[in-house]
């Protein structure tokens, strides 16, 4: 699985993913730092890689529809100090070995994973 890992988490996310198996490159990486949301997102789409954010504003399946994506997954953490951030995101590393969030949207919390599918996979 492949993720693009959103500027507003700390560079730390894309070397856990890498040690969990995954390939992950951030936004910094294609020299989209300060990029608009839509920018960022759309590199995501043509890369086929999952984008993995903090941003809440990737929720809006309107403006993202997560079936277009090969998923968009938003980190919820109650503070988003590193190692608060780092402990959601090994929690997430845990459900990615079950489950796979293409064209889907997953808002991880630390106590749960809230699934967006699309009536197809119903």
């Amino acid at each position: 699985m492949k993720f693009k890992v959103d500027e507003n988490l700390p560079s730390d996310a894309a070397r856990a993913l890498r040690q969990a198996g995954f390939s992950a490159d951030t936004v910094q990486d294609e020299g989209l730092s300060g990029a608009d949301d839509t920018e960022a997102a759309g590199v995501a789409r043509q890369e086929q890689r999952v984008l993995l954010t903090l941003d809440l504003d990737f929720s809006n399946i309107r403006a993202y529809p997560p079936e277009s994506y090969a998923g968009i997954i938003v980190l919820r953490p109650k503070s988003q100090n590193k190692p608060v951030v780092l402990a959601l995101l090994a929690r997430l590393i845990g459900a990615l070995r079950k489950e796979k969030p293409a064209g889907e949207l997953w808002i991880v919390e630390p106590d749960r994973i809230r699934y967006r599918r699309p009536y197809s996979k119903l």
